[in-house]
């Protein structure tokens, strides 16, 4: 827009009006930015419209509301579990920890929780979030997952987890740990964070010799997760769950790193451990150990194998009836691979076996025998 005035000769001359000049340079500039951001990938939307514009003005305090829906929407569904266990010299002891409920189906309710929270449970009771308590019944549980599903009474239950599809996870987005944190005097605390990794792979020691026995896939998460949270829901913005919250790594030089079981996991176990109590993979019917654990003077003496040979699951014993026994496998058999995959260990032997195979197919193994290698085919059973 332009303003017309005299000069001191009497001719026109014209001149720019400021306010006029800001708002042209304001419009260029949102041209500029719409289109650097657009450029990276990223979509704006500038709301024209005053009405549509106050109705829906995107706010930290709109983002924090929508947060506290979703959190308080996905509390109701986090419960409380409390473990009775018996100590080896008959005296109890009680653990606590978290789950979430995910199904109900009439009278009754499931819940999800963390293994390691009931295992060796002899009595299990769920605290709701109105503080109301119920007895529960174990249905079946999984060691390799940590996965546990528990069986209640529906009655006071009014809300049930919606689950988010892992696929959807990204690292970045915000996420919230809900649980009971050192027990129910903290029930329901909520942490914040972000999903920090996918499919990490934990080592996780199941019989207790510090050699780990399986590699966990797992999300991490910087949100706190504490004593009494495991088996707890991770949720994202929209109150749905990602993850079942699992474990931390504890240790006085590292903070922030938590993890949790990814939804697809969970939905998936949950549905085998309501049918069969169990989770049901594929086995050879042998006991183990790692080649990596003998001294050289064995490797070389008892097993006489060749020097090219440095790793390899060695057999212990074979139960009678299984496919190993029928098969012909012999106490200190070296298995070096299992079709064609390398097996450096019991835990890849393991991996192939619970990833990679099913009941009933054909399996065959490189093994080493008094120094000899030899092929001997099986066929897997369930376990």
């Amino acid at each position: 827009m332009k303003l017309f005035q005299r000069n001191g000769d009497g001719k026109r001359v014209s001149k720019r009006n400021g306010f006029a000049f800001g708002v042209f340079g304001a419009i260029v500039a949102v041209f500029i930015v719409t289109a650097l951001f657009q450029s990276q990938g990223i979509q704006i939307n500038i709301e024209t419209n005053p009405e549509k514009a106050q109705a829906n003005p995107l706010t930290v305090e709109n983002t924090e509301k929508n947060n506290i829906k979703a959190i308080q929407a996905a509390q109701e569904a986090v419960v409380g579990v409390s473990a009775v266990k018996e100590g080896a010299r008959g005296e109890n002891s009680a653990g606590t920890g978290s789950g979430v409920i995910y199904k109900k189906d009439g009278d009754k309710a499931l819940v999800v929780t963390n293994h390691h929270v009931i295992e060796q449970a002899s009595d299990l009771e769920v605290t709701l979030s109105d503080g109301t308590k119920t007895d529960a019944e174990l249905q079946g549980s999984d060691p390799f997952t940590d996965l546990a599903v528990l069986e209640i009474d529906a009655e006071h239950v009014s809300k049930v987890a919606d689950f988010a599809k892992s696929e959807d996870v990204e690292v970045g987005q915000t996420a919230f740990a809900i649980g009971n944190p050192l027990g129910m005097d903290f029930a329901g605390s909520v942490t914040k964070g972000i999903v920090s990794g996918l499919d990490r792979n934990v080592p996780v020691d199941l019989n207790g010799d510090s050699e780990p026995d399986w590699h966990t896939t797992v999300l991490q998460t910087d949100a706190a997760i504490n004593p009494g949270n495991s088996g707890g829901a991770l949720i994202n913005q929209n109150g749905k769950v990602i993850g079942i919250n699992s474990m931390k790594i504890a240790k006085a030089e590292v903070e922030g790193i938590g993890f949790a079981i990814p939804a697809e996991t969970v939905t998936s176990i949950t549905s085998e451990l309501e049918s069969k109590g169990e989770v049901e993979r594929p086995y050879i019917g042998v006991s183990l150990y790692d080649l990596s654990q003998l001294p050289a003077r064995a490797v070389q003496g008892e097993l006489n194998l060749p020097e090219n040979v440095e790793g390899g699951a060695v057999v212990g014993k074979t139960a009678t009836g299984t496919p190993a026994a029928e098969a012909g496998l012999k106490q200190n058999d070296v298995i070096t691979a299992i079709n064609g995959e390398t097996v450096a260990s019991t835990l890849d032997l393991r991996k192939y076996l619970y990833e990679d195979a099913k009941a009933g197919d054909e399996a065959t193994l490189t093994v080493y025998r008094n120094g000899q290698q030899q092929q001997i085919t099986l066929t897997l059973s369930e376990q």
